[in-house]
């Protein structure tokens, strides 16, 4: 059984053929399903969706795209949700300096924000860092020893942000960028310097369709029935089981996010 830790599953692709898509994965042997929070209204609408499965669970957070919106009304807001058994962590939070939707000095106002709110409420956080290493790694180390379990979402850094994360002890998660020949070889390389403890999968769907899928979906989505591409592909890469893998990465999932 596979855990898939990161699904945007309130995005308007998934709008017409949803209960489809969760009966896909379910068959492919997703056992849990963590729905990103990403803004005010993502993280709602994550919590509502949620609340409908008992094997799915979501997470609460404004994403660096969104900062601009975390003002304290708002963190006011996702505290309130973070409150329902049903979410699981505070995120996705943190920095984005590749596309820069939102000002810097308000994107780092906004994630140390929500690093002191999950460090109040106990929760793990969950974290986008792109092209952000040294300030993501800065702020993120002076609040560490306050905060439950981390999460540093779809890795896609070099060795150095991989190893200070690592010593930051985080949990890395493995999206489909491992699958992309170009893009992704740095990823595959670096993959077996994970601790098998401290290693996570996840989809980010619909993003990051696994250029290995054959055949590929017409649609070109990603969704959460392609994690087991995903997990054959870095199974390859670790020289172990999709059986192994998955048993692994799943007692991960679990004591991270503490899942049933």
């Amino acid at each position: 059984m596979l855990i898939d830790i990161g699904a945007n599953l309130t995005h308007e692709s998934f709008q017409e053929d949803l209960d489809q898509v969760l009966d896909r994965a379910q068959l492919a042997q997703v056992q849990y399903l963590l729905i990103t929070g990403a803004s005010l209204s993502s993280s709602s609408d994550a919590l509502q969706l949620a609340s409908s499965r008992d094997y799915l669970f979501s997470t609460a957070g404004i994403h660096p795209h969104h900062a601009t919106e975390c003002s304290s009304q708002a963190l006011q807001e996702i505290k309130s949700l973070a409150t329902n058994p049903k979410v699981r962590a505070i995120g996705e939070t943190g920095l984005d300096y590749f596309r820069d939707f939102s000002p810097r000095d308000i994107q780092r106002n906004a994630f140390k924000a929500q690093l002191q709110l999950a460090s109040e409420l106990d929760l793990p956080v969950f974290l986008h860092e792109r092209d952000a290493y040294p300030d993501f790694a800065q702020i993120l180390a002076s609040y560490r020893d306050q905060l439950n379990h981390v999460v540093v979402h779809c890795f896609t850094g070099d060795r150095t942000a991989l190893q200070a994360y690592l010593d930051l002890d985080c949990y890395i998660g493995i999206t489909g960028w491992i699958c992309d020949e170009r893009r992704g070889k740095h990823l595959q390389e670096l993959v077996e310097l994970i601790p098998a403890d401290r290693l996570l999968l996840e989809t980010d769907a619909p993003y990051l369709l696994p250029r290995t899928l054959k055949p590929k979906p017409p649609n070109r989505r990603c969704e959460p029935a392609h994690l087991y591409e995903i997990s054959r592909v870095v199974a390859q890469l670790l020289n172990t089981s999709t059986d192994q893998l998955a048993s692994q990465t799943s007692r991960n999932a679990k004591k991270c996010f503490h899942l049933p």
